[in-house]
């Protein structure tokens, strides 16, 4: 990593999918990773209904902590207003290294898919492509409409990843925790970053 500490943003929106956005998020911290968060409106009741109201935004870094055992620092975690399209991660100059939406509904893949820069989330999107720096989208939603899929190839042409929430099962899961650290690890090793979340295929 650089000297200074590297930063990801961290977008959630309202598919499904909610313990892989916090498993990502938990796993950055872990790493020392400063983690600037962005929760749209659907993406904290995705929170609530899918983990508890333990783990609403306003309570998401103790959730972690107790989840996870990871110490989230409040230099080290900073939460956005998806309302906010001023905020430090919706400008170039602000150096943010990388950026994962996690889970992505098809309405924010098409927002970011035609540079529509409605919400924040969508704002940081743009900003990470226009300064080609690593964007990971990470629909989940099946099946998929011809829209939908067009809208993949616009973000991949426009250099994004397009990482579909889809666990494999070649590692032997044994809990739902054991696939959502596959999908952490997918998008930590999409971002640039090392993990052990999940073993590496051994032929």
């Amino acid at each position: 990593m650089p000297a200074r500490l590297r930063r990801v943003a961290i977008g959630v929106t309202g598919a499904s999918g909610a313990l892989y956005a916090v498993r990502t998020v938990s796993s950055l911290l872990a790493l020392d990773v400063q983690v600037e968060l962005v929760v749209s409106d659907l993406g904290r009741r995705l929170l609530r209904d899918e983990l508890g109201a333990e783990a609403a935004v306003d309570k998401l870094a103790e959730y972690i902590s107790a989840r996870y055992g990871v110490t989230v620092a409040s230099d080290n975690f900073v939460i956005h207003s998806n309302k906010d399209v001023g905020a430090t991660i919706a400008s170039g100059s602000y150096l943010c290294d990388a950026m994962a939406i996690v889970p992505c509904s098809m309405k924010t893949l098409a927002g970011v898919a035609h540079g529509l820069s409605r919400n924040l989330i969508e704002r940081a999107a743009d900003v990470m492509l226009k300064e080609r720096r690593r964007l990971v989208v990470v629909p989940r939603e099946t099946p998929m409409s011809l829209p939908q899929l067009r809208n993949m190839v616009l973000c991949a042409e426009a250099g994004a990843q397009v990482l579909p929430a889809m666990p494999a099962f070649y590692q032997g899961p044994e809990t739902i925790d054991d696939l959502s650290d596959f999908m952490a690890g997918k998008i930590l090793s999409c971002l640039g970053i090392e993990n052990d979340l999940y073993p590496a295929w051994a032929g």
